[in-house]
């Protein structure tokens, strides 16, 4: 069967280029090609680029507060289509409808933050600084900035970048995950009926060629980067060698606390939800347990029961939604079995085991059951690897102490969190733990879009993080005017 290749945009044009190999785009819940995406290279994102200089100037000088009506009228084209456009990420990812929903919701709540850019995008300014002398500093656009996008949030993610952007008076070049393409597909067809004109948001696709012309381009003042810690390093370091504005945010492996005197069903609750939301494929997941004293007795046989008691299954329809779906591609599904295999033979317990999930009515699926692994220790797998899947590790701690210092030991820092009902323990873990994102009873503590994404240690390679005011601040430039005047032959305005 025949499916439709992805389109890139220049310049206002849809158009599929010629004579580019293509890769597929799966539905995981089935196993089945979708679409097919080019691989293009520094020809593609020269074209892009061009389109975007020239839309720029224009762009810059259109008012904020018209800027943010193109986004006031996207907002509400992304409410009427919020039904189909959450069942697309559903079969285009795997993710459950509600886990679509949240996607897609947090991406409009960017939106909505955009919308407020004639206050964002103030200055600020003194008068007498000295005497007859006032200051005062506006913001400015970059010029044609471009995000580099990872599969795991079809909407959120590319939508963290490009609404900040545009509306701060940038053009922008997007690349969708080759993996997820479709729904920014949709969602850019929106932003066009919205009014954006052409040339302000282009979209290339691609992999590795793709992105290098895209870090080597002279005319591409700033990237936006989200995906792993190995490969954000090098984004990070190659972008910034090309005098570019870099942010980009790496892997994780964020511990949540389990202290003894933790609320048991809402313990379990999170952390069934914080590991396994997602099929455990975001950078905010509860990936790894630690159970400081008696704590593991008390938790750990309600969350099995918990974890048993979820389904996993199809996605890709609007009823019979199971807990969990499918990971991204089967390559992804073996590399996760493959590391539970690792843990088993280093004599860890595998409590509720995900490599043998099969789905009857999708036998080609791409499953990994929800995997818990207890009795991990420090330096075995699955304590140093990101596993971006299914699977909960547990480890153990004999006080709250010893829980951060295993926390603070590995190199990421995205996020962590405690389960405690003592105010004393939860600001102890607050202040020492080394992590940008902190949950208090909270497993997934991920920012709204007017904070900041703070990810710390090797989670995060720049300066000014995605989100919030950091948002504006990174696709912006200061200026800064000093000024006095003078009456004509009287001196300074002023008297001294």
């Amino acid at each position: 069967m025949s499916v439709e290749t992805c389109p890139l945009l220049v310049g206002g044009e849809w158009k599929t280029p010629s004579g580019r190999e293509t890769t597929p785009v799966y539905n995981p819940s089935r196993g089945e090609i979708i679409a097919r995406v080019p691989l293009c290279g520094a020809e593609e994102v020269d074209a892009a680029v061009r389109a975007a200089t020239a839309a720029f100037p224009d762009w810059r000088e259109t008012p904020p507060a018209e800027r943010a009506q193109v986004f006031f009228r996207l907002k509400a084209m992304l409410e009427d289509e919020f039904d189909a456009l959450c069942l697309g990420i559903s079969r285009e990812h795997g993710k459950t409808l509600a886990e679509a929903r949240g996607d897609l919701r947090r991406g409009i709540e960017v939106v909505e933050y955009a919308c407020g850019a004639p206050t964002l995008l103030m200055g600020e300014s003194l008068e007498n600084v000295a005497r007859g002398i006032d200051c005062h500093t506006d913001r400015h656009p970059l010029g044609v900035v471009s995000g580099i996008c990872p599969f795991n949030f079809p909407a959120l993610v590319p939508m963290w970048m490009w609404p900040l952007a545009i509306v701060c008076g940038n053009t922008f070049i997007l690349k969708p995950s080759e993996k997820v393409p479709l729904t920014m597909h949709r969602v850019v067809q929106l932003l066009e009926q919205a009014g954006l004109p052409a040339g302000v948001m282009n979209v290339v696709h691609g992999g590795r060629e793709c992105v290098d012309a895209i870090l080597e381009h002279p005319g591409i003042e700033a990237v936006s980067f989200v995906g792993s810690t190995p490969v954000a390093r090098i984004i990070h370091r190659k972008g910034t060698a090309a005098g570019k504005r870099v942010q980009a945010a790496g892997g994780a492996k964020n511990f949540a606390v389990i202290m003894p005197d933790a609320d048991v069903e809402n313990t379990v609750a999170g952390l069934r939800d914080g590991a396994f939301g997602c099929a455990g494929e975001r950078c905010m997941a509860s990936s790894t347990a630690v159970a400081v004293g008696e704590a593991g007795e008390r938790v750990l046989p309600s969350l099995v029961e918990a974890v048993n008691a979820m389904d996993v299954g199809p996605t890709d329809r609007a009823e019979s939604q199971p807990s969990m779906g499918a990971v991204i591609t089967g390559e992804h599904r073996d590399r996760i079995r493959s590391l539970i295999n690792a843990a088993e033979k280093e004599g860890n317990d595998v409590l509720t085991d995900g490599r043998a999930t099969e789905v009857a009515e999708a036998p080609d699926g791409f499953y990994v059951g929800p995997t818990v692994v207890d009795h991990v220790e420090p330096g075995h797998t699955l304590l140093k690897d990101e596993v971006f899947g299914p699977v909960l590790t547990v480890t153990r701690a004999s006080s709250l102490e010893d829980a951060i210092a295993q926390a603070n030991r590995q190199a990421f820092g995205n996020g962590a969190a405690i389960y405690t009902s003592s105010g004393k323990a939860a600001r102890e873990f607050r202040h020492r733990v080394s992590a940008g994102m902190v949950g208090i009873n909270v497993g997934v503590p991920a920012p709204l879009a007017f904070f900041p994404f703070t990810g710390w240690n090797e989670s995060f390679f720049g300066d000014l993080h995605i989100q919030g005011r950091e948002g504006i601040e990174f696709y912006t430039k200061r200026k800064t005017t000093t000024t006095r005047w003078f009456n004509f032959g009287e001196g300074d305005i002023w008297a001294k």
